[in-house]
């Protein structure tokens, strides 16, 4: 009987077998395409799976809503009154973008406002505080390579910004959750829900949920000092930015062990610090505020004077939406309420942080009144753990199937209406 050395005994079980070799001269022989797709199926392997996951969605979508975009344009161009003769306003400014409508169409609303500060040089006095700066200066620093491009810088910004949205928000379930295929769900109904396609435009979304996913990521992982780092930038990319350090703040708090209360507060100081950098990245807009025009409080008149911005109680802008005699409107807070109630019943497991999250998202953009009303799809959409509840729902191949389907349309829908910006529908 012959005995086995270590090296010589099958892994697992399994007797080896030979694998069949290709001597030089058949692959020669082989036709030059089929060696380069081995060679490009073979380096596509290679690529992490998030970034895999990330660059396929972001390419779809991006390839689908332009196509749907560009039939959608060319037959409003041949319907009279579309625009309305009295509501040519952005049609004049896309067209200063570019005739390609297939590249305008996502330039709107605040685009332009933003291209205007990234087109303002930095040696003349800055006024412009309307808007939260991170954006339009990142706009201004991509242009210079880009030939002074701004509109070109912004829309660049915001797809990198997607699509290193996905990868980390890939990471971030699977890191919840440890199973691959619910990570894939989860970036797939993140790009599914109706007002995704305002990733790809020259807006903050991007910007802003990149930024937050991440804290949220390395805050699981306990990098507080990163996080720390990316809520200074995701407060200065929008106002509710700073907000942010709170749902933080809770799980941090839950990353303690409180059976030594008195040790879990002293822990949660010591590594909670850099929390302190979310207000300080607003703090850093405000002072830029005052350095400028002398008012530390530019934002808010600037809101006041542009837009008839007061801070409201948020409860009384739901009640007057609901009772108002818009049905739009009403329509609005309720998918934004709808949107909150599924937070609130799907995001037990993760955690409360993450409905806390939610709530104050959607809540803090209702303090602005009943202007908020026309945003309020848009600014729901940065509640992302949204896309993890319907990943969980969705565990079921049919209804995976079914919910795909109809987020798809729904989508579609609404980004036809966000292109009839006279509808005012999504702005």
């Amino acid at each position: 009987m012959t005995i086995r050395t270590e090296e010589q005994r099958p892994l697992l079980g399994v007797e080896p077998v030979s694998a069949p070799t290709q001597t030089t001269d058949q692959a020669r022989r082989e036709p030059a395409w089929r060696r380069a797709g081995a060679a490009a199926a073979g380096a596509w392997q290679r690529v992490p799976a998030h970034w895999r996951q990330a660059l396929v969605l972001f390419a779809v979508s991006k390839a689908v809503l332009t196509a749907v975009g560009v039939f959608a344009l060319q037959a409003f161009a041949n319907s009279p009154g579309s625009p309305p003769p009295d509501d040519t306003l952005m049609f004049r400014d896309r067209l200063g973008v570019s005739s390609h409508t297939w590249y305008s169409m996502w330039f709107a609303w605040d685009s332009f406002q933003y291209r205007n500060l990234a087109s303002t040089p930095l040696h003349e006095p800055w006024e412009h505080f309307g808007f939260p700066l991170l954006y339009p200066m990142l706009g201004k620093a991509v242009a210079v390579p880009l030939g002074g491009d701004t509109a070109l810088a912004l829309l660049l910004i915001a797809e990198v910004a997607y699509l290193v949205l996905l990868s980390y928000l890939y990471r971030w379930a699977l890191l919840l959750t440890g199973d691959p295929a619910t990570a894939a769900r989860t970036t797939r109904y993140l790009v599914l829900l109706p007002t995704a396609f305002l990733f790809h435009a020259a807006l903050t979304e991007s910007l802003f949920v990149c930024l937050a996913v991440a804290a949220f990521y390395h805050a699981e992982r306990r990098q507080w000092p990163l996080v720390g780092v990316l809520g200074f930038f995701l407060a200065l990319s929008r106002s509710v930015g700073f907000l942010v350090a709170l749902p933080l703040a809770l799980l941090l708090l839950g990353q303690q062990d409180w059976r030594t209360p008195a040790r879990a507060v002293r822990a949660a100081v010591r590594t909670g610090w850099p929390l302190l950098l979310f207000p300080a990245g607003w703090w850093t807009f405000m002072a830029a505020a005052r350095w400028q025009t002398g008012d530390w409080l530019a934002y808010q008149h600037a809101q006041q004077r542009g837009w008839q911005i007061e801070l409201q109680d948020p409860v009384r802008t739901i009640w007057i939406a609901l009772i108002g005699p818009a049905p739009l409107d009403r329509t609005r807070v309720l998918i934004a309420l709808a949107v909150l109630a599924v937070a609130v019943a799907g995001l037990r497991r993760p955690g409360p942080s993450y409905v806390v999250f939610a709530l104050v998202m959607v809540l803090a953009s209702m303090t602005i009144g009943p202007p908020v009303y026309k945003s309020l799809l848009r600014y729901a959409l940065v509640a992302f753990p949204l896309a993890a509840v319907l990943a969980g729902w969705a565990r079921h191949r049919g209804v995976d199937t079914a919910l795909t389907a109809v987020l798809a349309v729904m989508q579609g829908a609404v980004f036809v209406l966000w292109l009839a910006y006279w509808t005012h529908t999504v702005i």
